[in-house]
C-alpha cells in the first residue's frame, strides 16, 4: 500500500466516522476512533470524558487559564501532547484508520500517511445527524455549526493549520457521493486492495 496510515478528519454529520470503518474493514487494518480516547486517556492519566470533550472546549477562555500555573502546561496542552504521543505510536506499529484528534497534522512528516478530510452539504448532515446519530437539536443547522466552529478553533490552535483547508490534505470528499463509494475513493487513493 503507498499510503498505510489513513487519517480522516470530518465535518460533524458527514459521516466520515462510518466512511473510516468501512475503509478499515476493507482493508483489514486497525481503525483508531473512540478506542483512541481511552488510550489518550490511559497515556495522560486525564478521565476518558475529558480527553473526549476536549475538542469541544475553548482553551483560550478566563476559567481555562485559572487551570494552570507557571510551573505546569495547561490541562488541554497536556492533553494534546499525550494524543500525539499515542498516535505517533499507533503509526509506528503498521498500518491503520485515524480518525480526528489533528492526526493528520500529527503525522504530517510520514510520507505513509493518506491525509483526507471528509464533508457534506449541510442538509445531509442535518439528516444523518437526526435520522441516523439519533442526535436531538432545536436547530440542527446552528448545532452542526457550533460544532463545526469548535473543533475548527481546537484544530487551529494546536496545528496553527486551517482545518478543513485544502491544502492541509490529499483528498477532499463530499460524502454526498455515497459512503460506500467515498470509501473506495480512499481505498484506491491509498493503493490499498480490499481483503475478501
Amino acid at each position: 500500500m503507498k499510503y498505510s496510515i489513513i487519517t480522516i478528519g470530518r465535518e460533524h454529520g458527514s459521516g466520515g466516522r462510518t466512511i473510516a470503518k468501512m475503509v478499515a474493514d476493507k482493508l483489514q487494518i486497525p481503525l483508531y476512533d473512540r478506542k483512541l480516547i481511552q488510550m489518550i486517556a490511559e497515556d495522560s492519566g486525564f478521565a476518558a470524558s475529558y480527553v473526549e470533550t476536549s475538542e469541544m472546549r475553548r482553551t483560550s477562555s478566563f476559567l481555562y487559564n485559572l487551570y494552570f500555573d507557571s510551573r505546569n502546561l495547561p490541562l488541554d496542552d497536556q492533553v494534546f501532547l499525550a494524543q500525539a504521543n499515542v498516535i505517533t505510536k499507533l503509526a509506528e506499529k503498521g498500518p491503520c484508520v485515524i480518525v480526528g484528534r489533528c492526526a493528520d497534522y500529527i503525522l504530517r512528516d510520514k510520507p505513509s500517511v493518506l491525509k483526507v478530510f471528509v464533508y457534506a452539504p449541510m442538509e445531509e448532515r442535518v439528516r444523518r445527524v437526526e435520522e441516523d446519530y439519533g442526535e436531538k437539536a432545536s436547530d440542527y443547522q446552528r448545532y452542526l455549526q457550533k460544532i463545526d466552529r469548535h473543533r475548527s478553533a481546537y484544530y487551529d490552535r494546536f496545528t496553527g493549520e486551517e482545518w478543513g483547508n485544502p491544502h492541509n490534505y490529499h483528498l477532499l470528499i463530499n460524502s454526498a457521493i455515497g459512503l460506500p463509494a467515498a470509501a473506495q475513493q480512499i481505498i484506491t487513493l491509498a493503493g490499498g486492495k480490499e481483503k475478501e
